[in-house]
């Protein structure tokens, strides 16, 4: 089920689609407080609907400029049967991370008995919205379409694990990927190999079954594994992604990865500490 592992990689439309009529939300958990994941994602997608719709009428038209509503109500039709698609596709991936936040939670309480600790400090999830998915194809000139989400995106389903150590990281990557009903499809190596900007994670695609009552389907789940301090370091660089006009960004470019290298030489020293105590996991 293994595989090799190998140094990773380091609008409006040409439809005319504005991104910015769509609503975006946030792809990590929601607070108490927040609006419940299944309200908000009915509400996107009606938002994407009401959108489209919108836009199929722009494109049915006559050589006379007129709308021609058999093409409409046939495009609709196509929309409507290709949105039931998305939602089940969608529900599909909901089951897969939920199998393999499990197995998660269940490997830490069985490692947190035998070490007396608990590897893991916290775990987050999150399925894509559609507005993100739809970028995300777009941006690779891919057509918006359920057998484009399939074939083409492989972080639908995502899972987010933060660690104390960086042998926890290894230590649950290679007790997921020796259980008989999980394939290992990709991974990269962020921390043995980091990116030019200083970004440290294990990253893993992994397949797993879900059995539901039309059959049994095999289904993609992305997991990040990263230390505490690794997740500090890149909650800061992705809020500098998304901020514009920076004073001096440059400086505080070259800052952060000095500051990627400081984290990785406290991750290793804390290791050394807890063994010095406790002595080696």
């Amino acid at each position: 089920m293994d595989s090799n592992v190998s140094a990773p990689d380091t609008k409006t439309t040409e439809a005319g689609i504005d991104l910015s009529d769509i609503v975006e939300y946030e792809t990590e958990l929601p607070r108490a407080d927040e609006e419940a994941p299944e309200k908000r994602d009915k509400k996107e997608t009606r938002t994407l609907l009401r959108y489209l719709e919108n836009h199929l009428v722009d494109m049915n038209v006559d050589k006379y400029g007129q709308s021609t509503p058999e093409g409409y109500l046939r495009e609709m039709l196509s929309l409507r049967d290709e949105l039931m698609n998305f939602q089940t596709l969608m529900m599909h991936y909901e089951c897969a991370m939920s199998e393999v936040q499990t197995k998660i939670e269940v490997l830490n309480r069985e490692l947190a008995l035998v070490q007396n600790r608990n590897p893991i400090e916290s775990i987050k999830s999150r399925i894509k919205t559609p507005r993100s998915i739809f970028e995300k194809l777009d941006r690779r000139g891919i057509d918006f379409t359920v057998s484009n989400i399939e074939r083409y995106l492989q972080d639908i389903a995502g899972i987010r694990v933060i660690c104390s150590f960086i042998d926890d990281i290894y230590k649950l990557r290679d007790c997921l990927i020796q259980q008989d009903d999980v394939g290992l499809l990709e991974e990269k190596d962020y921390i043995r190999y980091p990116k030019n900007n200083g970004y440290r994670s294990l990253h893993l695609i992994l397949e797993v079954p879900i059995y539901l009552t039309s059959g049994k389907y095999m289904m993609k789940v992305e997991v990040q594994l990263r230390t505490i301090a690794m997740d500090f370091w890149a909650s800061i660089d992705h809020k500098m992604k998304y901020k514009r006009d920076i004073p001096n960004e440059q400086s505080i470019t070259e800052e952060l990865l000095y500051v990627a290298e400081m984290i990785n030489q406290l991750d290793r020293r804390m290791i050394q500490l807890r063994d010095r105590i406790n002595g080696p996991s």
